[in-house]
């Protein structure tokens, strides 16, 4: 039955592969958005750029807030992969 299921299923090979070349692609940018150690060097490259007077205290403020977010929330989801990113 099983080879049978395959072969009817054959035709729609190509749309299944691409699905889940899809899923593979958001799983890998979800795990980067929330890697702590990338949210910490960008939160490290944010501070660099406030202090060379590149952005307001307003603007700083409100990436550093959504940085933080985003780092809080990957510890909420057990999102430590951790520094060997």
């Amino acid at each position: 039955m099983g080879l049978l299921k395959e072969v009817l299923l054959l035709p729609a090979a190509p749309v299944r592969g691409t699905a889940w070349v899809l899923r593979q692609v958001v799983a890998e940018a979800e795990r980067q958005y929330y890697d702590p150690a990338v949210i910490q060097r960008e939160l490290a490259r944010l501070v660099a750029v406030y202090e060379a007077g590149g952005m307001d205290e307003t603007e700083f403020d409100r990436r550093e807030d959504e940085l933080l977010a985003r780092l809080e929330s990957a510890g909420r989801a057990g999102g430590g992969q951790g520094a060997g990113s």
